[in-house]
């Protein structure tokens, strides 16, 4: 089964902080929102746990806690694919961790695409003078910046969009042609 990414918005559980997780095969870069939804900041990078046979490791453990004490509404991780909207060999990293995290977590956890994310991070971090070797430690943090942001501001566009003042669905639309037609205006 293919996962895809959920579309930021549906299903929204209104205010709250939002956790965004970054999943590599070697660390799991961490953000956090603000209450209002509408910033991302970077949390801290957690260690991945990939002793075999073991149902919940260290990784699992933090990012529980993580949610749990910033009370998050909703957990996104980021969907890596490729720039052709293909899976990439790691999306089974991120659905192992989301599948693991939805477990211990009250809130939903929701994909993301994360195109590109991290080579936007890594520039980031080199234009504003960060050290290939302390960009090492904080890239993953800034990946989960990107993602979480992404979904932010795209969440921000769609309850805007559905709040637009004069916003006319299909059956406002249908009664109005009723109406300019002479038709009774149906209940």
């Amino acid at each position: 089964m293919t996962v895809r990414a959920d579309t930021p918005g549906s299903k929204d559980p209104g205010p709250g902080r939002r956790l965004g997780v970054d999943v590599g095969t070697v660390r799991i870069g961490v953000a956090v929102s603000d209450g209002e939804a509408s910033i991302a900041t970077p949390v801290e990078t957690v260690s991945r746990d990939t002793e075999a046979g073991a149902p919940d490791g260290a990784d699992i453990d933090r990012l529980a806690e993580l949610a749990a004490g910033y009370r998050a509404v909703e957990v996104i991780v980021g969907l890596p694919t490729t720039l052709k909207g293909r899976g990439s060999a790691s999306v089974a990293q991120a659905e192992l961790v989301a599948g693991r995290l939805a477990e211990r977590v009250s809130a939903p956890v929701r994909f993301f695409d994360e195109r590109l994310s991290t080579v936007v991070a890594t520039q980031a971090l080199h234009a504003s003078g960060v050290s290939e070797r302390r960009g090492r430690a904080v890239v993953d943090q800034a990946a989960a910046v990107e993602i979480l942001q992404g979904w932010l501001d795209a969440r921000r566009r769609e309850l805007d969009r559905r709040r637009a003042p004069g916003r006319v669905g299909p059956a406002e639309l249908a009664r109005r042609a009723r109406k300019r037609k002479g038709e009774a205006e149906k209940p």
